[in-house]
């Protein structure tokens, strides 16, 4: 496949437009990840049901799915990078809200939150297309690293600032400092003049619905996604129903995050290296098999090498799915099309999934069909992985 050169540009205003773009991504996990560990306090707080507290958490996944194929749509009426600034304030009112404002305000607040979060996790691929073309892959890459980093650190600091606080709002609060912080450094690398020539002759988004490759894309997507989803939901009640102590079972989920810090950068490095990606792929995937069925049935003594392998099998598969969405586009444009079928198919389906898992627990009262559930999604994202991997380019239709 022929490399496009870098995008124009000093290399001081490219190394600015990487800061603001890591900036920008370590932005759009804390609102899922930060929720988590002050869980109990708000159900106390605001005498939330279980049930609530389960909808609240899958909320922002189902906005994934929700808003992520209209946000392309926006291009006719702004640049990607102005977009990205209105969603970035977007983001900060929807923190304000879920903090401040009792249950009306936690579900608007989550409403809002994940909707901004949506626009800009379609859009962020098409500008890395667009400025990056000849490093698309190694940028995505750095992408997907910030959103782990992100999603540790919020998941880490939520309960301590809670103590500092001493309320969990204020707590959740917190995370609106970061996304301010971060607009300054976007502001400058937004067009004065609006959309580009080639954006404002654009009248038409390309359909991607009848095309195979991005079918493949978007189900590697999904089928990935949702086992990362189940593993961050239902990880910790497996370990501790085998024996572990919840302390020791949230920090073996904890492990696994940072581990795919590992991998995030490195695997879509190594799978721009050679003809296609399939091969690094499918070597990731190897790695979340055996670790998260180590998890299930091997000796609980394995749970720490199993947790390390878990780890990087999740960063490596989760980063180079995400660096698919501008290895196979040939454009910019097509980025932002693929990259809302992706996100809005995939992250749908990534909803589902936890609640399928703890649909057949509750059947079964065993994890055993969990764990077929589980390999049936290893198996659809190894195929589809298969066939989205190899060095092609969806072409608009």
């Amino acid at each position: 496949m022929p490399r496009e050169p870098l995008a124009t540009g000093s290399i001081r205003s490219n190394w600015t437009l990487i800061l603001a773009l890591v900036l920008i991504s370590i932005n759009l996990r804390p609102l899922l990840t930060g929720l988590g560990p002050v869980v109990d306090s708000i159900r106390a707080s605001l005498q939330l049901s279980g049930t609530a507290i389960g909808l609240l958490i899958t909320l922002p996944v189902l906005c994934f799915g929700a808003f992520a194929p209209f946000a392309p749509r926006l291009l006719r009426f702004a640049s990607a990078e102005r977009i990205i600034l209105i969603a970035m304030i977007v983001l900060i009112a929807g923190i304000a809200l879920r903090s401040l404002f009792g249950v009306t305000g936690l579900v608007a607040g989550t409403l809002l939150g994940g909707a901004s979060i949506s626009v800009i996790m379609v859009l962020v691929p098409a500008i890395i297309k667009k400025r990056f073309p000849a490093q698309a892959g190694n940028m995505m890459g750095l992408y997907s690293t910030a959103l782990c980093i992100g999603a540790a650190v919020s998941a880490g600091f939520t309960v301590p600032l809670e103590n500092l606080f001493g309320d969990w709002r204020w707590a959740l609060a917190f995370w609106l400092i970061p996304v301010v912080v971060t607009i300054p450094f976007w502001l400058p690398h937004i067009p004065r003049n609006g959309r580009s020539a080639e954006e404002q002759q654009q009248k038409k988004l390309p359909r991607l619905f009848k095309n195979k490759l991005a079918w493949q894309v978007t189900l590697l997507m999904g089928l990935q996604s949702s086992i990362a989803y189940c593993v961050f939901g239902w990880l910790p009640v497996i370990l501790i129903d085998r024996g572990l102590t919840a302390l020791t079972a949230g920090f073996v989920l904890s492990l696994s995050v940072v581990m795919q810090l590992v991998t995030s950068p490195t695997a879509p490095w190594l799978a721009t290296r050679g003809k296609d990606q399939r091969l690094v792929l499918m070597c990731m995937l190897a790695l979340t098999a055996f670790g998260l069925m180590a998890l299930l049935y091997a000796p609980l003594s394995w749970v720490w090498v199993a947790t390390v392998v878990l780890g990087l099998g999740m960063g490596g598969t989760f980063s180079i799915a995400l660096a698919l969405l501008v290895l196979r586009a040939p454009n910019a444009q097509i980025a932002a099309s693929l990259s809302g079928m992706v996100q809005g198919v995939g992250y749908t389906i990534a909803a589902l999934a936890p609640l399928l898992t703890g649909l057949l627990y509750e059947l079964t009262n065993n994890w055993n069909a969990v764990g077929v559930l589980f390999a049936l999604l290893l198996l659809g994202s190894a195929y589809f992985g298969y066939f989205a991997a190899q060095a092609r380019l969806v072409q608009a239709e």
